[in-house]
């Protein structure tokens, strides 16, 4: 296909689809990662405005083509990126990563939003937190009974009862299994991306009998086409 393209990214399937993409697409990022310095197209990073910034963006640019591979929980993203493809009058094509599913043998407990959570954590004495950053909000609200360790895109200061882990997946078995001896968690806190660079902390969790709590994924909007896969993303971009 050759149509100026607009990809929002952040994820695994971005970053892959963005190196057999070349200098007339931009590849958009929020900045909250690594940045790479290695790919033919011209990358953006910071924010648009909303939808209507986004929309103007499009316009200015030339845009033919709006690509949301953003994750599966940035939901105010894909908003935004629906609106301003209608705004602008541009298709918005979307990859939809399934989430994960549990098998016979886990204990997997969905929750809506950290209120619930913290109420499901009640019990609990070690959680590991693999959520993101929000845990980090709430460090002076640790239970007396509770240590945290929290792992996120990066470290931050430790509180008195908690563990602040900077990492950036993929992560394997054998690391995953390390960790986790090493913290003796006694439940694992996700978000349910469907990711497979970090799924094997479910393969853990599984073979210890730990519970996950899961953050149930938000709704996100319709857009022009989604794609379960990326290859199927491929085949209809002609890549």
């Amino acid at each position: 296909m050759s149509a100026r393209l607009l990809l929002l990214g952040g994820t695994t399937e971005a970053l892959r689809l963005a190196r057999r993409l070349g200098p007339e697409t931009v590849y958009s990022l929020a900045g909250l990662g690594r940045v790479p310095d290695d790919l033919a197209c011209r990358v953006r990073v910071g924010g648009f405005g909303g939808a209507e910034g986004l929309a103007a963006f499009i316009a200015s640019e030339g845009i033919e083509l709006l690509l949301d591979l953003t994750h599966p929980y940035a939901a105010q993203i894909s908003h935004n990126a629906a609106r301003a493809a209608e705004i602008a009058d541009v298709p918005c094509w979307a990859l939809r990563r399934p989430g994960w599913q549990p098998g016979a043998d886990d204990d997997w407990r969905e929750v809506d939003g950290w209120d619930e959570l913290t109420r499901a954590l009640a019990p609990f004495e070690r959680p590991f937190f693999t959520s993101g950053r929000e845990p980090l909000a709430h460090l002076q609200e640790i239970p007396e009974h509770q240590r945290w360790t929290v792992r996120c895109l990066q470290a931050e200061p430790a509180s008195p009862r908690a563990e602040i882990i900077g990492a950036r997946g993929p992560f394997s078995l054998d690391e995953e299994r390390a960790l986790f001896a090493r913290l003796r968690c006694d439940v694992l806190i996700s978000k349910n991306s469907g990711s497979a660079s970090t799924e094997p902390k479910l393969q853990v969790a599984r073979e210890l009998g730990l519970p996950v709590l899961l953050l149930r994924r938000p709704e996100l909007p319709l857009v022009t086409r989604e794609f379960a896969e990326l290859d199927a993303l491929y085949e209809a971009l002609s890549l």
